[in-house]
């Protein structure tokens, strides 16, 4: 997904009063305020109650197709166009202003509401994305691919953080 369509998504979903948080590469790119690398989604993290006004603004973009992955659940899973722009969706619930759950009541977590407070921008568009220490957070817990370490590398250098050894290897 490029730059250009990155922000138009972003812009789109905004304009429609939805409370989107970008994460994942992108949320990475905007922290570092610059494309280091080609990406093939866009994540966002929404509330579940947002949902209906995200749907809309994706399908007016030509984003309606479910794109079965494996590990979709309920609270998270991608849409795309049939061609090359995929939205990954992560639907989260506020439990309070601090506190915020992400998933079903028996396999989610709880994070606070801070996890999504970070900064950025995204080809100078500025952008509500994951704080750097949960960009990192959010990235453990499952095998990381190459863009994942390449990622994560970066922010820790720039934020000065400490780059979890299952992150570092093979890189």
């Amino acid at each position: 997904m490029s730059v250009d369509e990155a922000r138009r998504l972003v812009s789109v979903i905004t304009d429609l009063g939805v409370n989107a948080c970008v994460g994942g590469g992108w949320g990475v790119d905007a922290l570092l305020g610059e494309q280091t690398r080609t990406h093939s989604d866009l994540d966002f993290w929404v509330p579940a109650d947002e949902l209906h006004a995200l749907l809309r603004g994706l399908v007016d973009q030509g984003i309606d197709r479910v794109c079965p992955w494996p590990g979709d659940r309920p609270w998270n899973w991608v849409l795309h166009d049939g061609s090359n722009r995929r939205v990954d969706l992560h639907l989260y619930e506020p439990i309070s202003d601090e506190e915020w759950h992400y998933g079903s009541a028996i396999e989610g977590e709880t994070f606070p509401a801070e996890a999504l407070a970070g900064t950025g921008s995204i080809g100078g568009l500025e952008v509500r994305c994951e704080s750097p220490i949960w960009a990192l957070r959010f990235h453990s817990g499952y095998e990381p691919r190459a863009t994942d370490r390449h990622d994560m590398r970066l922010l820790c250098e720039r934020f000065g953080l400490e780059l979890p050894p299952t992150l570092g290897n093979g890189m």
